[in-house]
This record gives C-alpha cells, sequence and structure tokens, in this order.
C-alpha cells in the first residue's frame, strides 16, 4: 500500500526546487503545472540527476561533512 504521508516537512518544497534546477542545467525547459508533454529521456535525465544529487547529499551526510 503506498504512503502519501510526508516524512521531513518541507520536502516536497525542496524537491519541486531541485527538478527546476536540474532541469534548467540539463537544458530541458520545464514549465510551472503539467509537464506531460517533455519526452521520456529529457523526464529521465532530470530524475537520474535528482536521484544522483540526492545520494551524493546522503553521502555527505554520513561522512559528517
Amino acid at each position: 500500500m503506498y504512503n502519501n504521508n510526508q516524512v521531513v516537512p518541507g520536502a516536497k518544497n525542496a524537491l519541486e526546487k531541485m527538478k527546476y534546477e536540474i532541469a534548467s542545467e540539463v537544458g530541458v525547459n520545464l514549465k510551472q503545472g503539467y509537464n506531460g508533454d517533455i519526452s521520456a529521456r529529457d523526464a529521465g535525465r532530470i530524475g537520474g540527476n535528482i536521484t544522483k544529487k540526492l545520494i551524493q547529499m546522503a553521502e555527505q551526510q554520513l561522512a559528517g561533512k
């Protein structure tokens, strides 16, 4: 069963901001609201880079930096 409860307050806003920042970095033009018209490749590039950045952040926290 899927649980959509927010575990960390403010995390949703931070992830949204990160999504737009990364989209800009990789050259994908996202607009506010619906973006279902972007290609799967572009969506994957954004999602993959978000994942990479979140893993880097977690590794830094675990390393005590």
